[in-house]
């Protein structure tokens, strides 16, 4: 699996209708009311996330390694 970094994360989740609710330091806090759920989002410069925190984050708002592409 190919990492990304959390902007590209945030920008892919947002096409899929999450809404950011608010930032905290540096994690972005997202918001889907259909699903009932709440996906916190590090960023921290330019870095890639780790793949496991990446699987996980995936995993909450319902992606697969296609969306990442």
């Amino acid at each position: 699996m190919k990492s990304i970094s959390g902007k590209r994360l945030c920008k892919i989740v947002e096409q899929k209708g999450w809404v950011l609710r608010r930032i905290t330091g540096s994690h972005h806090i997202y918001e889907n009311l259909e699903v009932d759920q709440i996906l916190s989002i590090p960023v921290h410069r330019n870095q890639d996330l780790k793949v496991g925190t990446l699987k996980a984050l995936m995993k909450i708002a319902g992606l697969s390694e296609e969306d990442l592409l």
